[in-house]
C-alpha cells in the first residue's frame, strides 16, 4: 500500500488494513501448512480465514463500498471488487484440501487475494479521502461498527500515539 495519501491514518481504512494483514497473514500459514503436508492445520487456517473475510466484506460492502458506489466514477470498481469477494467466498465454501488440484487452486487464491487487497489499498482508499463526505464516513463507519459490534478505534488508539 502506498503511504503517502494519509488514508492510513483514517481509522475505518486502519480497521480494514488490520483485517488485510490478518486474513493474509492466515492464508500464508495455510499455504505453509499446506507445503509441510499438514492438511488438517492448513483447512482450520483456511477456515478461520473465511470466517474473517466474510465479516470484513460485510463491513467493507455495507459501508464503504456503497458510499464510494454512490459516485458513478467508482460504482463499475467497486462492483467488480465486491464480484471478487463473491468469487472467493464460493471458492472457500467448497474449498476441499485433500484434493490436489483444490490445494494448488488455494495457493493461487491466496496470491489473487493479495491483487485484491492491492486495489483497495492502492486504488479505493486513496480515492476514498478525496471523494468521501463527513456524512458518508459516518454512514462507512457505522456499517463497519454494526457488523463488528464495536464502534471504530479512534483515530492514535493502538498504534502507540497519543
Amino acid at each position: 500500500m502506498c503511504h503517502y495519501c494519509g488514508c492510513r491514518d483514517i481509522p475505518l481504512i486502519k480497521e480494514f488494513i488490520a483485517e488485510h494483514e490478518a486474513v493474509t497473514d492466515l492464508g500464508g500459514d495455510a499455504v505453509r501448512a499446506l507445503g509441510t503436508g499438514d492438511r488438517a492445520r492448513a483447512a482450520l487456517l483456511a477456515a478461520e480465514m473465511a470466517v474473517l473475510l466474510r465479516r470484513h466484506w460485510a463491513g467493507e460492502e455495507a459501508g464503504l463500498f456503497r458510499v464510494m458506489a454512490e459516485n458513478e466514477e467508482y460504482a463499475g470498481y467497486v462492483a467488480a471488487l465486491a464480484s471478487e469477494h463473491r468469487a472467493l467466498d464460493a471458492f472457500l465454501t467448497g474449498l476441499d484440501l485433500e484434493d490436489a488440484a483444490q490445494r494448488a487452486a488455494f495457493a493461487a487464491a491466496v496470491d489473487e487475494l493479495h491483487h485484491h487487497i492491492a486495489k483497495e489499498e492502492d486504488g479505493l482508499f486513496p480515492a476514498s479521502l478525496t471523494e468521501l463526505t463527513g456524512p458518508q464516513w459516518n454512514e462507512a463507519m457505522t456499517a463497519w461498527s454494526e457488523v463488528h459490534g464495536r464502534p471504530v478505534a479512534p483515530a492514535g488508539a493502538g498504534d502507540g500515539a497519543a
